[in-house]
């Protein structure tokens, strides 16, 4: 029998009196890894904030009984001192310090005030070889990939001697190879007796790691799945997330599919940044009037380049090439012109780049089309309210009100904001940048049944996807993209992740 490591018994918390979490129970045993799954929103993420002490003791009800004490942690120090390490899915990385000054930063390798530069490269080495990271430790975070940014926050855990490792959605932001490497990295790392929380949206990656499932729904716990008592499958977790069963991952349509709507011939884009280096090279594509139209690739295939150089050339520099709308040429020099034209871009970066988090959702939802409700540079209040409130009720978005900080929101919530905003454009064309990244599962249906909505109505959508059977669920027609050129293209109906897999590795034997 393993040894109880955690318990947190009847947590409550409340904000401004809501309840986002309700005497919810969780019990962790040394040297497993426990999923924690639940739509956004259930209070996965606040339970583990008030577990690492960003909560403090006295603004929550309950007890976290830890290594068989009652702890009562006022801050993340505190946490921290005992072994309880938590990595947030927004890295704490400095980008322009090096992997060994980011690993011990607040934690210096110090004697009389005075850091010891030798012993902290050397500790710091000794880490990364513990995790199959291969830098130099004197490399600039900046200079690294993400995949090896998310290892470097593993090091910095192990260099605090981490006995309980709180992952939150750790591979939301990598490719394919690298979150199965960091997947592989925990389970060596359980073998050698770290205990480890991952919070994730991914499945498929509960399946493989995780040693007991704890379902959250609506802020309390609805039951712990342990797969080695019964047979798990991603619809019986599904089912204890959402309440129900979701027959079908992607709501079913009968696709109308009309003539060409949208081209784009012979572009070519520059990196902004390095001189001579083709981003986009020389793409043909075509989107028809009620399609979706996807576009697969790896990370770094220039598809979000693409995205935003044809977006009003928002990125990139010495674009060239073509765009017809509806067999008429157009010259889209801003966003605005992109605007005008009836064409929207929802970025894959709702935080940084979608919404504004400090403003409240009605100034969000409206940002885009303020001179829809304007009269003489004069915004209608009336109006905006109104689109507001409509849209978020059309799109199920759960807010206290429209005057609620959209950073207060969950991922999926703001997810529907960024929708709602470019939605009110009115576009006929919707470039849809990993529209479900970081959501479960009942959002992503919801925001499918929108996608679906729109096609339904005679719009039509490019989508850009790193989950292949999104694509593949979703799209009518598929691009493959690698390098910056478009490398193959299929039906959907004929699709499969090894065919998309197959064109991208043969392109890349070819170049």
């Amino acid at each position: 029998m393993k040894k109880k490591l955690l318990e947190m018994r009847n947590i409550t918390k409340d904000f401004s009196g809501v309840k986002a979490l309700d005497h919810v129970n969780l019990v962790v045993q040394e040297g497993e890894i426990h999923a924690l799954v639940g739509e956004n929103g259930a209070g996965k993420s606040t339970l583990m904030n008030i577990l690492s002490g960003i909560y403090a003791y006295g603004t929550y009800e309950g007890d976290i009984i830890y290594d068989g004490k009652i702890c009562e942690f006022h801050d993340i120090k505190e946490s921290t001192k005992v072994g309880i390490v938590i990595i947030h899915q927004e890295l704490a990385l400095i980008p322009y310090l090096t992997i060994a000054e980011n690993v011990y930063l607040g934690n210096e390798c110090s004697h009389h005030g005075l850091i010891n530069w030798d012993e902290t490269y050397r500790r710091t080495e000794q880490l990364m070889k513990r995790v199959g990271l291969h830098e130099n430790s004197e490399t600039a975070i900046k200079d690294i990939g993400v995949g090896k940014q998310q290892l470097v926050e593993i090091v910095k855990a192990l260099s605090k001697n981490a006995r309980l490792l709180i992952l939150d959605e750790p591979t939301a932001a990598l490719n394919d190879d690298d979150a199965e490497h960091l997947l592989d990295l925990l389970l060596e790392l359980k073998q050698e007796g770290l205990t480890a929380i991952i919070i994730t949206h991914k499945l498929n990656e509960v399946m493989k790691v995780a040693d007991k499932i704890t379902v959250l729904r609506d802020g309390s716990t609805i039951e712990t799945i342990d797969p080695a008592k019964e047979t798990v499958t991603p619809d019986r977790i599904v089912a204890g997330m959402v309440g129900r069963s979701l027959k079908d991952y992607y709501p079913k349509r009968t696709p109308h599919i009309g003539e060409v709507m949208f081209e784009i011939r012979d572009w070519t884009a520059y990196a902004p940044n390095v001189a001579d280096k083709k981003i986009v090279d020389n793409v043909n594509l075509t989107v028809r009037r009620g399609e979706i139209v996807g576009i697969a690739g790896l990370m770094g295939a220039g598809r979000t380049e693409l995205a935003m150089s044809v977006f009003g050339r928002s990125y990139g520099t010495k674009i060239s090439g073509h765009l017809y709308k509806d067999g008429k040429e157009l010259n889209l020099k801003t966003v605005s012109d992109a605007i005008r034209a009836g064409i929207a871009y929802v970025t894959e970066d709702r935080k940084q780049a979608g919404l504004i988090l400090t403003d409240d959702v009605l100034h969000n939802i409206s940002l885009a089309s303020l001179n829809k409700i304007s009269k003489h540079g004069v915004v209608d209040t009336n109006a905006e309210i109104s689109a507001a409130q409509d849209y978020t009720k059309r799109m199920n978005i759960k807010v206290s009100s429209i005057s609620q900080l959209t950073g207060k929101l969950s991922g999926g919530n703001q997810q529907k904001v960024v929708l709602s905003k470019w939605i009110m454009t009115d576009p006929d064309l919707l470039i849809l940048d990993e529209p479900t990244r970081g959501i479960d599962v009942g959002a992503k249906y919801e925001i499918y049944c929108i996608i679906n909505d729109l096609i339904a109505q005679g719009k039509s959508v490019l989508m850009i996807s790193s989950e292949m059977p999104e694509l593949l669920g979703m799209a009518d027609r598929i691009y493959v993209m690698n390098e910056g050129r478009i490398v193959g293209q299929m039906d959907a109906a004929e699709a499969t992740q090894n065919k998309i897999m197959n064109c991208i590795l043969q392109a890349k034997e070819t170049a």
